[in-house]
């Protein structure tokens, strides 16, 4: 529990500093950018991590319970998500969260299976 609590507190830091650095460029944030960033590299390093631990049989559950678990898991954020989305519908109208929503998913299924082609 601990191992993923130390995950989790590097991920929740990276992921706030990753916030801060969006907004000193972008200060009109209608446009979700360190969310969507924050979730897809997320992704990315979960395929990585996956392929590696299939790759080279690792199954050690300190390794999903540190960087599956507690970093993935404190650097991404899906009711952040969920909260930009409806807020830009309420802002921008319907069709910017759907888009939104639409890449979301596709480039983050595309980013975890990049990751793990990468370790193959």
């Amino acid at each position: 529990m601990l191992i993923a609590g130390a995950g989790g507190f590097v991920g929740t830091c990276c992921r706030y500093l990753t916030n801060q650095c969006f907004l000193s460029y972008w200060k009109q944030n209608l446009l979700p950018l360190a969310t969507f960033t924050v979730n897809i590299i997320g992704c990315l390093i979960m395929g990585l991590i996956l392929g590696t631990i299939q790759k080279h049989n690792l199954i050690d559950p300190r390794i999903n319970a540190a960087i599956i678990v507690g970093f993935c898991g404190g650097f991404t954020t899906f009711s952040t998500f969920s909260f930009e989305s409806l807020y830009m519908g309420q802002q921008m109208g319907f069709l910017y969260p759907v888009i939104y929503i639409i890449c979301s998913v596709v480039v983050g299924v595309l980013a975890m299976a990049l990751g793990l082609l990468l370790t193959r």
